[in-house]
């Protein structure tokens, strides 16, 4: 099975979406499945991974009524709020939708990331961890440290890594977060989704080797059984069109590999992750 394990929609007459502005006129419009079924098509994928772009309840079950609707939603990565008292009520409930698949922490969005790590936080995440519930992990690379001191803290969690954790690509940063990465890689239930990483370079100047030792790096610490594929459309346009990310990545693969090793990322451990 061929899945782009993370991709959006979204519908500008929502009020979900306040970082999407008439500044970024390539996002600042409706995208929605019927947009992105003939790119899937044209590269032969069985669906897709979406993933909540909003920090809300409301935007999570938005998505998975057009999950209802359409073939190529495999499953939907919600949102859920940690720090509200509720958090497991609202779980509960969504869960009963079957493209549910799990829900996203955005560290990104948080002013101190430290702030995953006070007890009532770490609490409800190992209850999540003890009923094996897929976790994506959003992070910038300066929060990589925070990150890891959360899966330390709770070692059984079925969680998977965002963008690579965002590293500096514009400026071809490669140290601390290649270390950090790793170290995330030691945990033997997270995952890394090869993603988001156009926009992390030159919207307008990137080149295609600027990718490799960032995406190398990544499969060789987590290894073949750890990683998916994710376009990140349509994010992903700000800079490059679905066909270049997907050159991007297919071109940084270690010769090496061979169709297992593909299949897995393409689609194989995101199945297994989402239990699809």
């Amino acid at each position: 099975m061929r899945i782009d394990a993370h991709q959006h929609y979204w519908t500008m007459s929502r009020t979900d979406y306040g970082w999407i502005t008439p500044e970024l006129p390539v996002l600042y419009r409706d995208y929605l499945p019927g947009d992105l079924e003939p790119i899937l098509q044209k590269h032969e994928w069985n669906g897709t991974i979406v993933v909540q772009a909003a920090p809300t309840i409301d935007e999570t079950e938005y998505l998975l009524t057009l999950a209802d609707g359409s073939e190529s939603v495999l499953g939907v990565v919600g949102w859920l709020d940690l720090f509200d008292p509720s958090h497991r009520e609202h779980f509960e409930r969504l869960r009963r939708q079957p493209k549910f698949v799990g829900f996203r922490i955005m560290i990104q969005e948080m002013t101190d990331a430290n702030r995953v790590l006070e007890p009532s936080f770490v609490q409800a995440l190992r209850e999540y961890a003890r009923d094996d519930v897929p976790v994506d992990l959003l992070v910038k690379s300066n929060q990589l440290d925070a990150l890891n001191a959360l899966l330390d803290a709770v070692p059984g969690l079925r969680g998977v890594i965002d963008h690579i954790g965002k590293p500096r690509i514009a400026e071809q940063a490669f140290e601390p977060w290649a270390t950090q990465i790793a170290r995330a890689a030691k945990h033997p239930n997270i995952y890394c989704k090869i993603s988001g990483m156009v926009t992390e370079a030159d919207h307008q100047a990137w080149e295609e080797e600027q990718f490799r030792q960032y995406i190398e790096h990544t499969l060789s610490v987590f290894g073949p059984d750890r990683v998916m594929f994710g376009s990140d459309w349509p994010v992903c346009l700000l800079a490059a069109s679905y066909d270049r990310v997907m050159e991007i990545v297919q071109g940084a693969i270690p010769q090496e590999w061979g169709a297992k090793e593909k299949a897995l990322l393409f689609g194989g451990n995101a199945k297994a992750f989402y239990k699809l």
